[in-house]
């Protein structure tokens, strides 16, 4: 390191990210990145001086801060501290626009940005920042636009909560709507209140004691919430009581949670002659007020990390978009316990 960089560092210390660099074992980082081969994100396979660490490193920055591929460049070589967080010196050779790019999505096809994830986590979870298994998951699903429309939409799916109750929610929500001439051939339409949205759902998890993302999941907008119960608690892992709005209530979600010992925190809904009594709005009120949790971790997304539009087309490519933001979620949430 430069004599230059060194009293940068020192000046430095304090910034967000040069916390967040000292709280990672970037080597562990490295050890899952192994599995890319340099020629597979580089021009023409030859030698170059980018280690994938740095290049994930990059990535996730240009994430954290909303930034295009030629924006992360242009940070990259005047930002001390994104120099100091990458490893990318003055005067280094740095990556262009396309060499990000082409990192970024051979990580999505090895569904490696899932297992960096779950590595974050897991060390978050060594510093005692994050529960290793969590008694408590909340679940809700939010709508990430496409960053496409389709000119032209026949058949359009309502949202689940203008449905009076499960069945009628599944066949509406089940019905394909038929796309043409779209860029973006896994989003679909879904008609929310009064507005209309085209792209995905994203399932998310959180822990009940800090709110940490601790698992996500991807599919077109119109997908029924209440289908996609199972996994999104699957992939959490080893829950003890599972808190969901009533748009996941359904007697098989229920009896599914039953047979697994797994306490039933699904939101009561009133259906057609069955109104709901005292002791069930008394018990929605308590679930409503501790899934803030949640509501707070898509805040979080949407406004500090600008996840209201993905940025990329396909199914895939949305789900690996997800897991950088909730990489930055976590880190964050983390960075601010560390410093309290």
């Amino acid at each position: 390191m430069s004599f230059f960089l060194m009293g940068a560092h020192e000046r430095l210390k304090n910034n967000q990210l040069m916390r967040l660099h000292e709280m990672i074992d970037w080597n562990r980082i490295e050890g899952l990145l192994s599995k890319i081969h340099k020629r597979d994100w580089t021009r023409g396979g030859g030698p170059t001086p980018y280690r994938p660490v740095q290049m994930f490193k990059a990535v996730l920055l240009s994430h954290w801060h909303q930034l295009s591929d030629q924006g992360l460049v242009d940070s990259l070589q005047v930002r001390l501290d994104f120099m100091l967080f990458t490893g990318f010196e003055i005067g280094m050779s740095l990556p262009d626009e396309s060499t990000f790019c082409r990192f970024r999505n051979r990580l999505s096809d090895l569904q490696l940005d899932e297992q960096l994830f779950e590595e974050i986590n897991r060390q978050l979870a060594e510093h005692g920042l994050a529960v290793k298994e969590a008694s408590m998951a909340i679940l809700d699903a939010t709508i990430i636009e496409s960053a496409n429309r389709p000119r032209r939409c026949i058949e359009v799916s309502q949202d689940r909560e203008e449905q009076a109750d499960d069945e009628a929610t599944s066949n509406v929500l089940t019905t394909e709507p038929r796309i043409v001439e779209s860029a973006d051939p896994d989003a679909r339409w879904l008609k929310k209140g009064n507005r209309f949205f085209f792209g995905y759902k994203g399932f998310v998890c959180v822990e009940a004691r800090h709110g940490f993302i601790r698992s996500l999941h991807v599919t077109p907008a119109n997908r029924s919430e209440v289908k996609e119960f199972e996994t999104a608690i699957n992939r959490t892992g080893s829950v003890d009581c599972v808190l969901a709005d009533k748009g996941y209530a359904s007697k098989s979600n229920r009896a599914w949670l039953k047979d697994r010992g797994i306490t039933d925190g699904i939101m009561i809904k009133a259906t057609q002659g069955n109104p709901l009594d005292d002791l069930d709005k008394q018990l929605n009120r308590l679930i409503s007020k501790a899934r803030y949790k949640v509501e707070r971790c898509f805040g979080t997304l949407k406004q500090r990390f600008g996840f209201t539009r993905s940025r990329y087309r396909t199914l895939v490519r949305v789900e690996s978009e997800l897991y950088w933001k909730a990489m930055c979620f976590n880190l964050l949430k983390a960075e601010r316990l560390y410093r309290a």
